[in-house]
């Protein structure tokens, strides 16, 4: 009987490629930043260029974004979301988060 194609060539391509995967990620592949900053993709854009009326925070300068962040947070800066999404975060995470997004336009361009 022949086998069927899935069981001669993707089984065991499926199968070698789970073996090569890596046990563990480092910090340098993820970092806490960058992590904290995946939650702010949702509405402000992927690497914080936002595709629509929400504002972009991609390459605004780090104190800008943490004056804003903590402004949200303490309700000085009026909000309809922001402000519920903060109050979670501490002062070094919104510093984490605003470094992130505040060097972000600073990364080489893939070509």
């Amino acid at each position: 009987m022949r086998r069927s194609i899935v069981t001669r060539f993707i089984a065991p391509l499926g199968i070698l490629g789970i073996m090569l995967l890596p046990t563990s990620v480092s910090a340098d592949e993820l970092s806490r930043a960058s992590m904290l900053s995946y939650t702010c993709a949702g509405c402000h854009g992927t690497d914080g260029i936002s595709p629509g009326s929400i504002p972009s925070i991609g390459c605004k300068s780090a104190d800008v974004i943490e004056k804003a962040l903590k402004e949200y947070r303490s309700g000085k800066r009026f909000s309809t979301v922001m402000g519920r999404h903060v109050k979670g975060y501490t002062d070094q995470e919104i510093q984490l988060i605003a470094g992130f997004f505040g060097t972000y336009c600073n990364k080489p361009t893939k070509k």
